[in-house]
């Protein structure tokens, strides 16, 4: 319920007692999903501010949803045989107490689902492995644990639960991913040796290109150059089975 009350925060609202707000759909992808072709849907309201946030507009909306969850689902529905699943992202889906019963709804319809999450609601990624409702799990690491806070924008976040995500991915039948934004205000040599302690026997990590855009906060943040990545897949190669690189020119 932590999580739930820092969304009602977020959003000036109760997520108990109403729908998914929908914010954006995207009706095909070959990107979201690895090795399949996707739609992907964006839920608002996120309990984390990170500065290079690329989807800070629904992050604090207040408006209502853009689309239903009826939309959605008639929608898959005409596309079966054609796509093989759904990303659900947001924002941070785990908030909503109605995400297992909307997953269901998708599964339902022969497709596959991944799972975007920042690693916040442990107990809720438990249950929908547990339930078989996701097939795929792809949870961001901002930084090193003591950088979290500056990373996420949250001074006195709970690493906890975090922690515990980690290791349900690590140690679950699923399969998933970790991935970082490669910020150098927040990703440099330090916080590295520590990601791979963190993640050590994990099966894929991946470091994603900054670019800035519309929605970033903080407009004053840098990318990490390709040469030094390179360095940093080469010492988390040591930790992690598979380390690779995205939106890397």
């Amino acid at each position: 319920m932590w999580a739930v009350r820092l969304l009602t925060e977020a959003l000036g609202t109760s997520v108990t007692d109403k729908m998914l707000n929908i914010q954006g759909f995207q009706k095909t992808t070959l990107l979201d999903y690895p090795e399949n072709v996707a739609a992907t849907v964006f839920l608002a309201g996120c309990n984390m501010r990170c500065p290079f946030c690329h989807n800070m507009d629904i992050v604090e909306t207040s408006s209502g949803p853009v689309y239903s969850d009826e939309d959605i689902l008639k929608f898959l529905s005409t596309r079966r045989g054609i796509l093989d699943g759904v990303c659900i992202t947001g924002g941070e889906p785990t908030l909503y107490e109605q995400l297992p019963s909307f997953i269901g709804l998708i599964k339902n319809l022969g497709l596959k689902v991944k799972l975007d999450t920042n690693g916040t609601n442990p107990e809720m990624l438990r249950s929908l492995i547990e339930g078989g409702l996701i097939d795929y799990a792809a949870m961001d690491i901002k930084s090193s644990f003591p950088n979290y806070g500056k990373a996420c924008g949250i001074d006195n976040i709970r690493l906890a639960p975090i922690k515990d995500s980690i290791d349900i991915l690590i140690n679950g039948n699923i399969e998933y991913e970790f991935r970082t934004t490669a910020v150098e205000e927040y990703l440099f040599p330090e916080a590295v040796t520590d990601i791979g302690t963190m993640l050590r026997g994990a099966k894929r990590y991946y470091l994603q290109g900054y670019v800035e855009s519309e929605y970033v906060p903080d407009k004053s943040l840098h990318a990490v150059p390709k040469e030094t990545l390179m360095q940093y897949v080469r010492e988390l190669s040591q930790s992690v089975e598979m380390v690779g690189l995205r939106g890397i020119d």
